[in-house]
């Protein structure tokens, strides 16, 4: 037992307090220097996409960009707006906005249809993204002119406003999250290991790989922007396989520790863990980390900010699960190792181990998860039962069940999330809603962008005349255009109102109007001329396009690093192509599951949330990438045991059914955690966060008890050995154990 891992857990394990302070030391590093750097958040011009993005860049290189705008609403309490006052509260209000450095332009006021709301919008200069850092100042000001006017009723609002309402709502949300995982996930652990100290281990590193992860994600930063999400990620990802990989090492070494009666020391239990658990942490943390990987080939900021998080916890995880564990099952195992001796010597008798393997066959002393062998191996008998009488059979429902989940995916309809799905709990949001419906002119506004040489401009001039007097006698369109033109007169903008809620289908088709009917035949007739259509509707619909486009090409990187991973590992073929197909179903039939549950209402106040009759468009890519790396941590390690026992010299029929049973245990575990963590997003309020943790939850179960369970073991037991071709294992070349002297006294690690 020479690998990588082996060594790595001897090195730990002969110096355990260096290791521990090391990684303590490594954590607190790199907290210190992300902190140091800071983190580097994505621009407005990163996440440009599609037409609207080309014409949002055309439109800043004339400095005609769309500015970010709050919209201050003005009424009576009560009653009718009287003219005076209100006039008193613009003029007071207008006074304090243009005082401010953060605003640009502060416009006149405009009275709703009813006469009983004024609003007022102030523009603020600067970057997009930038905006709701800035909106303290604007509401500060808002505020103060509420008290010098409390007869009338103020009320503030705007894409600034409602970001930063979002981003605290998030705040709140990952908190609650927070609350509702790390007690289930300790209580898990308590229920595997019957021990607070085993349990809390998983727990530790977790928590301490989150927290380098996130300094180091603050460094990664500078090279991949990070657009808000990504500690959202790290905080999920890393809970998740943190516990996970340290849980695949732990029970391993505590499997061994009562296979052993007490006749290996600490030291070379670590070892024997290293070189099982320990290999196949590494393979499967590689795994997720090039699955990830494709996400880059997105080209999308969002995505390699997801990719840049979840890359950075998950080697961080394994980092821990390969140098800090070994140190303190080390220390943790000569502790208890001195007081069974001592226990021994006072004529006590010695407390068996929980939590080990004590099985042969599946029945022994203790099972895997702390159970008695006998009960635990029942279970898990019985569950194996359809597999192992009926392959064919088993099999064959089993797909058909997934497929049946995989019906409903027929039916996807991907948008992007606008701004009209967040929670109305957001107080910016509830005016945003008012707002809408007294202003309904203010409620989308397309940006038409045109680029010419300057000799053009009387020409572009004429035809963006002509675009305006087609929008006129459109009932799509709505209001007066607004035209400019930048000072080299190269660049020209025309907005274009439209009085529909920006996820309307009438907003939508004005867009297709523009884009394929008004633009080409005015603008489009100008020699060399080039033009797009930019605002939020613009944005929503480029952005699914745009994903749609990337979609095969990442899809089929995924497909193929899954393949070669698992090719690497066990250098079949024939598993390869079953764990890639595998990996289709179980995330064909989440998908599914999602689409059934979200693009309907009956789930509404089940999971609290209002559908849009849509998915999010970030969601299925996210999860066929997440969902296919995190399989093959059940993969790896389900395989892992069947190729061990037939390297051991055991039928590859008998390896299959020992194996499944030997780690579904740890399995079922590992997946009662992940899904708590996943399952702990489904309370968010973000509509998308929601669907991403409702689908990740749903992939880990039905891959854990649905693949892993049946699927896999009826296909292998129907392959037999054809299931390695073709590099068939070779008998009787298992890693050797390690020998110690024998003598040592059964102990209980607690």
């Amino acid at each position: 037992m020479n690998s990588l891992t082996v060594r790595m857990a001897r090195s730990s394990a002969r110096h355990p307090w260096r290791a521990i302070v090391g990684w303590l030391v490594f954590v607190a590093l790199c907290l210190a220097v992300g902190s140091a750097v800071g983190m580097n958040s994505a621009r407005t011009a990163d996440y440009r996409v599609g037409e609207a993005g080309r014409a949002e860049a055309m439109a800043a290189e004339g400095q005609l960009e769309r500015r970010s705008a709050e919209q201050v609403l003005i009424s009576a309490r009560s009653g009718t707006l009287g003219t005076e006052a209100a006039r008193a509260a613009v003029r007071d209000l207008t006074a304090r906005m243009e005082r401010l450095p953060e605003v640009a332009e502060v416009a006149a006021p405009v009275r709703s249809a009813d006469g009983l709301i004024l609003m007022v919008e102030v523009a603020l200069r600067g970057e997009e993204r930038d905006a709701k850092d800035k909106v303290d100042a604007l509401t500060a000001q808002t505020t103060a002119v509420q008290r010098a006017h409390p007869e009338l009723l103020l009320q503030e609002t705007g894409s600034p406003s409602i970001s930063k309402g979002v981003d605290e709502q998030r705040g709140d949300d990952l908190a609650l999250s927070e609350k509702i995982t790390l007690p289930v996930t300790l209580l898990t652990l308590l229920v595997v290991f019957g021990s607070l100290t085993m349990a809390a281990v998983p727990l530790l590193l977790a928590l301490s790989s989150i927290a380098a992860g996130v300094g180091l994600s603050m460094v990664a930063s500078h090279v991949s922007p990070d657009t808000g999400v990504g500690t959202n990620v790290i905080l999920m990802i890393g809970l998740a396989v943190g516990v996970d990989y340290t849980l695949f090492y732990l029970k391993r070494e505590r499997e061994e520790r009562a296979r052993s009666g007490g006749r290996l020391s600490s030291q070379a239990l670590v070892e024997l863990a290293a070189a099982t658990s320990g290999r196949a942490v590494m393979v499967s943390g590689f795994a997720v980390v090039a699955s990830t990987a494709t996400l880059y080939l997105a080209s999308d900021v969002v995505f390699s900010s997801l990719a840049t998080g979840t890359v950075v916890v998950v080697l961080v995880a394994m980092a821990s699960s390969l140098t800090a564990l070994p140190a303190l099952l080390t220390v943790l195992g000569k502790r208890a190792e001195r007081r069974s001796t001592r226990r021994a010597e006072r004529g006590r008798p010695v407390r068996r181990l929980r939590g080990g393997s004590g099985e042969k066959g599946g029945s022994g002393e203790r099972g895997e998860s702390g159970e008695r062998g006998e009960s635990g191996g029942r279970v898990w008998t019985a569950l194996l039962r359809p597999a192992a009488r009926h392959p064919l059979a088993t099999l064959g429902v089993s797909v058909l069940a997934l497929l049946a989940l995989v019906v409903p995916l027929a039916g996807l309809h991907i948008t992007e999330m606008s701004r009209d799905t967040h929670s109305r709990e957001i107080p910016a949001m509830r005016v945003y809603d008012r707002l809408n419906e007294a202003f309904p002119q203010a409620r989308v506004t397309h940006q038409v962008v045109v680029r010419a040489d300057a000799a053009r401009a009387a020409e572009v001039a004429e035809a963006l005349d002509a675009l305006t007097r087609l929008a006129d006698a459109d009932p799509l369109f709505t209001g007066t255009p607004r035209l400019r033109t930048s000072a080299d007169h190269r660049v020209s903008t025309l907005e274009l109102r439209v009085p529909y809620l920006g996820d309307s289908d009438q907003a939508y088709d004005s867009l297709d109007h523009l884009r394929h009917d008004y633009l080409p035949a005015t603008v489009g007739r100008i020699a060399g001329a080039e033009y797009g259509v930019s605002g939020d509707v613009a944005r929503y619909t480029d952005y699914p396009a745009h994903q749609n486009g990337k979609l095969p090409l990442v899809l089929g990187s995924l497909l193929l690093v899954t393949f070669l991973m698992t090719l690497y590992a066990f250098r079949s073929v024939v598993l390869g192509l079953i764990g890639v197909a595998l990996n289709l179903l179980s995330a064909a039939a989440a998908l599914g599951l999602l689409v059934l549950v979200f693009q309907h209402t009956w789930a509404e106040g089940l999971l609290d949330f209002r559908s849009t009759g849509s998915i999010g468009s970030r969601v299925p890519l996210f999860l066929f990438v997440i969902l296919f790396g995190l399989s093959m941590d059940y993969q790896v390690f389900v395989v892992s045991r069947i190729r061990e026992a037939v390297l051991a010299g055991t039928p590859t029929r008998q390896a299959v059914l020992d194996g499944v049973r030997r780690s579904a245990s740890v399995v079922t575990s590992a997946a009662v955690v992940m899904t708590t963590v996943f399952v702990s997003f489904v309370f968010l309020h973000i509509i998308e966060m929601k669907q991403i943790g409702f689908v990740l939850a749903a992939a880990v179960l039905l891959d854990a008890f649905v693949v892993r369970i049946l699927i896999l073991p009826s296909a292998m037991l129907l392959l037999g050995e054809r299931s390695w071709w073709p590099a068939r294992p070779e008998r009787g070349t298992a890693e050797p154990r390690a020998q110690v002297p024998p003598g040592r006294p059964v102990v209980d690690v607690r």
